[in-house]
């Protein structure tokens, strides 16, 4: 995770938000060991999701039919603007499954929605907004502040508060639908694959973030790790996450850009750059009771039942990773040729090792 501070010309002067000066720049790593429950306990359930009330019809969006008309490819559906960029479903088990990653990683972030020390800022501007959730809960946070959302499909809610907007809009353009030095936070989370180069997103948001202003991305590591030497070299999972790397190093559209945000918002001159690393279990298997509680509601959002109501309380052989589909369904037909039973047969293996708790992993983010 890295966020930003911008200055007018990239100078050490401090600003009312906080000081601007490169050597201020602070990278913070989370490299602690992550001990292993050896109790074999796997019962649990994560908390409910947060529920967002008093909303008003004012979902602002320049759409056409045509826009709407979205495609279906191998059961799954997907954008229309700007058809074939994105390479992941738009389809309500996505959205589901967004919204639930929201919940996660406000969990994961101590119950923070941003870190950029925000003083009553008046415009705020999320990048690939998804189902808009993020914007929402910026909104009631700042109710003075207008807060747009922008993404290539329209699958946002349309009661909202009166200080959200959405708009179809593709982050690529050269020109953004904003003047110069327009908003106190631009904001991006998991967009890893969408772009081409994610520099140069990040050079059009030091040109709209105005002087003062931050810009924020949340982004992880596409391998997993781990620390105790439980995962094997040909692990499932990893090998399935190189296929996805491959293809999308092929299509043009890199995974790996988690760990070179840093540099990249310094070299577009931002400054006061931080960057935080969290660690995040695979599915619970660690000792310590946070931890276990991250993993064990990630598996919640990535394991679907076919009995939802039982999801959390009946996790067997019949779960399917919704997650691992909806991020791979696109990449492997389209790039790699695979036809949609190739990649359900080869997915088997892999949704048993993100279960399998004997190997010790975890993501970066």
């Amino acid at each position: 995770m890295s966020q930003a501070n911008i200055s007018s010309c990239g100078s050490s002067d401090s600003s009312s938000l906080s000081r601007r000066s490169q050597d201020s720049s602070a990278t913070t790593n989370v490299e602690s060991l992550i001990e292993p429950d050896a109790s074999g306990n796997n019962e649990g359930a994560p908390g409910g999701v947060s529920e967002n009330t008093d909303r008003s019809s004012s979902s602002t969006r320049s759409l056409t039919q045509s826009i709407l008309d979205y495609p279906m490819e191998n059961g799954r559906r997907y954008h229309k603007y700007r058809e074939g960029s994105y390479m992941y479903p738009n389809d309500d088990l996505e959205n589901e499954r967004l919204d639930l990653q929201h919940e996660f990683l406000k969990i994961v972030f101590g119950g923070k929605i941003h870190f950029a020390p925000l003083q009553n800022p008046r415009r705020i501007l999320d990048i690939g907004t998804g189902t808009g959730i993020w914007p929402v809960e910026m909104a009631d946070t700042f109710p003075e502040a207008e807060v747009i959302g922008t993404d290539l499909s329209a699958t946002q809610p349309d009661w909202v508060p009166d200080n959200v907007h959405f708009v179809v809009d593709d982050a690529t353009e050269e020109d953004w639908l904003y003047p110069s030095d327009h908003f106190d936070l631009i904001h991006s989370r998991l967009l890893l694959g969408c772009f081409e180069d994610f520099r140069d997103i990040i050079r059009k948001g030091f040109k709209y973030t105005k002087p003062g202003g931050w810009m924020e991305s949340q982004e992880p590591m596409s391998m997993a790790y781990c620390d105790d030497g439980t995962m094997p070299e040909d692990w499932t999972f990893n090998e399935w996450s190189k296929i996805g790397d491959d293809a999308a190093m092929s299509h043009g559209k890199p995974l790996r850009i988690a760990n070179k945000l840093k540099r990249w918002y310094e070299q577009a001159g931002f400054v006061d750059v931080h960057e935080v690393m969290f660690k995040i279990p695979m599915n619970p298997w660690p000792k310590d009771p946070t931890y276990k509680n991250l993993g064990r509601v990630r598996r919640y959002i990535l394991i679907f039942h076919e009995q939802c109501t039982k999801l959390l309380f009946q996790i067997s052989e019949l779960n399917w990773l919704q997650g691992i589909q909806a991020m791979c369904l696109a990449w492997f037909h389209r790039v790699h040729g695979w036809t949609k039973d190739e990649i359900e047969v080869y997915l088997v293996n892999v949704r048993k090792a993100v279960q399998d708790r004997s190997v010790h992993a975890y993501h970066k983010l």
